[in-house]
């Protein structure tokens, strides 16, 4: 099955999707974007997403294109003709396409969507658990606000390049005194020999993770010594256990960090014990919540198409003779949104 992805209002051919040459996430990066994992066909962490999704826009002083429940009525959507159950959904907004110049564009040009969905094979992370993984600590050269989850992400793809030509999986950056801040696309955390939890405090030099607040959640509902504070490398280095957290991998132990072990060099049992615990109380939310939007009718229509097993159209025409161009269409709000734009003949 080919993958189909969302861009303004319209599902499209994922080969064929596509935004103007001069939509300003391309030319200077003004855009910010949201991960979701879904599992069993929903999504964790929901309501955690898209408020730092309402955030970042804010911060960018970029208007939010539709209310919160219309976008997620796209995304799950997106999902269901993806056939997705396990695996990512990516969500972009950009403050939209206009002439070319570093000042923001005038209150006419109206932000830019898209979002893609992959699979995920949760089974192969459940076995990269099982060993961890290796990290590569180098200096944090990023900007300052790093709490804004913008598509800016060149100094972290250097980071993770590096890491990776050195044979870890995961760059840990370091500030100015040598502490750690966070990991390329991932938070960092450790274990003291304690036993206490650590990781360093939300500020403009992290990106508050989604999975790291559930977690913190998870942490303290299970009684756990929790500190939130900066800790340096030879600390980690002296730790129990470490591990990093995501939306993409949820809870990932670290083995070894510059090539040196963690603790016995083996994932720790508190490290697998959280992840275990995050991974059902993230799980059993999601299924919540997804229950409760159940209720309406392109939700029941798409829990009917997806656990039936029914196949989808095989050209884009006989799609949208089945299928409405998208849900959210039926949203005042979303139908005004869209209706100021004009669609290339490759979008259509």
């Amino acid at each position: 099955m080919s993958r189909i992805a969302y861009v303004d209002g319209r599902f499209v051919p994922h080969n064929a999707a596509a935004i103007h040459i001069e939509d300003r996430s391309v030319q200077f990066a003004d855009a910010v974007y949201e991960v979701w994992g879904v599992k069993d066909g929903a999504l964790l962490d929901s309501d955690g997403h898209f408020t730092r999704l309402e955030r970042s826009l804010g911060e960018l002083k970029i208007a939010m294109p539709v209310g919160r429940e219309a976008l997620a009525e796209a995304l799950f959507e997106l999902i269901r003709r993806n056939r997705l159950r396990n695996g990512l959904v990516y969500l972009q907004v950009s403050r939209g396409k206009a002439r070319r110049d570093h000042a923001f564009p005038g209150p006419d040009v109206k932000p830019c969507v898209i979002a893609t969905a992959k699979r995920v094979d949760f089974a192969a992370l459940v076995k990269k658990a099982e060993t961890g993984i290796a990290v590569k600590t180098m200096p944090d050269q990023r900007w300052a606000r790093c709490d804004i989850k913008t598509v800016s992400l060149l100094a972290n793809v250097l980071a993770k390049q590096a890491a990776k030509e050195t044979g870890a999986q995961e760059a840990w950056l370091t500030d100015r005194d040598g502490f750690v801040t966070e990991g390329s696309s991932s938070n960092a955390w450790i274990v003291t020999p304690e036993g206490a939890l650590v990781t360093r405090p939300a500020s403009n030099a992290i990106l508050n993770g989604i999975t790291r607040r559930t977690l913190i959640s998870v942490a303290q509902g299970r009684g756990l010594t929790f500190e939130e504070r900066p800790f340096t490398v030879d600390e980690a280095l002296a730790a129990r256990e470490a591990f990093i957290t995501n939306a993409s991998s949820m809870l990932m132990p670290v083995v070894t960090i510059d090539g040196q072990p963690v603790g016995n060099g083996h994932p720790g049992s508190l490290t697998t014990e959280l992840r275990t615990a995050y991974q059902d109380s993230a799980v059993a939310a999601a299924h919540k919540k997804t229950a409760r939007a159940a209720s309406r009718p392109v939700a029941r229509r798409a829990k009917r198409r997806i656990s039936s097993g029914q196949p989808t159209a095989r050209t884009v025409e006989q799609r949208r003779e089945r299928d409405p161009p998208c849900p959210m269409t039926r949203n005042r709000t979303f139908r005004t949104f869209f209706s100021t734009r004009s669609a290339s003949p490759r979008r259509r």
